[in-house]
């Protein structure tokens, strides 16, 4: 089954460069394995988008496994669209004006 394109909103491309460029400046190797662990959540999603938790207004979630962090998502036929990458600790819900 071929992967589903995605679209990131822009502030969720921001969201996830301050994710990056936080954890780059306490450790390289640790903003490397948010890269990392962010590509394996985005390939999950693309894979099997249906298995991913039903969550607000109409989108679905996907909880990194090793990093605080949610990808926030909906799909619109055959589009992902990535509305946030949120920091599951901090202004919880803050990116829910975007979904709607």
């Amino acid at each position: 089954m071929p992967l589903l394109p995605i679209e990131f909103l822009p502030d969720a491309i921001a969201e996830a460069r301050e994710a990056h460029q936080w954890y780059a400046q306490r450790s390289e190797s640790a903003a490397e394995r948010f890269m990392d662990e962010l590509d394996v959540a985005i390939e999950a999603i693309q894979r099997s988008p249906e298995r991913m938790a039903a969550y607000l207004h109409g989108t679905q979630r996907y909880l990194l496994k090793r990093f605080p962090y949610v990808i926030v998502f909906r799909v619109t036929g055959e589009l992902i669209q990535v509305i946030a990458v949120a920091h599951g600790r901090q202004r919880p819900g803050y990116w829910q004006r975007r979904a709607k």
